[in-house]
């Protein structure tokens, strides 16, 4: 994990401690240990764990300048993904993970314990619901998702979280481009803009 990172990360500008290094291979042995047991994500070697899930993860940093306390949601993060590597990369960020799927909420809430990640919440509710709940709606600076949703349906669940002046980041693939064309008008209705 070590080597890996440290000759990956370079590439991208993103720069880790050996004690964060360390964490990320604690994480994936958590994840190795529990996607043993429960199928919380059909990536399950080594190296695609590194690269599709942890480098893409972190790739999120090239577009989010994270500062201390800010507060940052990941919608539909499955495994913790991107927002658990993102609190490994950025510890003083305030992470909320929302998972609708009870094992995989577990999952993150045993991580983020066996992590020792201090202020991360898990919400074991769907999407559309916490936009609605004044506990969150307007409350972050950052809402994240990858592989949620098409983009204008992702627009929906993300926009309402965040506060007047915040960002949504949605980690799409080689159709982003594409999706993000077809909703310039549904952002634009939800007073955001690509």
């Amino acid at each position: 994990m070590k080597l890996f990172l440290q000759s990956a990360l370079p590439v991208s500008g993103i720069t880790l401690t050996e004690n964060q290094i360390r964490d990320f291979g604690r994480f994936e042995e958590i994840l190795l240990d529990w996607n043993r047991r429960f199928n919380l994500t059909a990536i399950t070697g080594r190296e695609d764990i590194r690269t599709k899930h942890f480098l893409d993860s972190l790739s999120c940093l090239k577009a989010m300048p994270l500062r201390p306390g800010m507060r940052v949601i990941d919608i539909g993060t499955g495994a913790g993904f991107p927002g658990i590597p993102l609190k490994l990369a950025a510890p003083d960020i305030r992470l909320t993970l929302v998972e609708s799927i009870r094992k995989k909420a577990d999952f993150c809430r045993h991580a983020a314990a066996e992590l020792q990640l201090r202020e991360v919440t898990v919400l074991n509710a769907r999407a559309e619901d916490v936009g609605q709940d004044p506990a969150h709606r307007e409350q972050y600076h950052w809402a994240v998702a990858r592989a949620v949703a098409d983009l204008c349906v992702l627009a929906e669940y993300l926009l309402p979280l965040v506060k007047v002046g915040g960002c949504a980041l949605a980690q799409k693939g080689e159709n982003g481009p594409a999706e993000a064309h077809a909703a310039a008008g549904a952002l634009r209705l939800l007073g955001g803009a690509v």
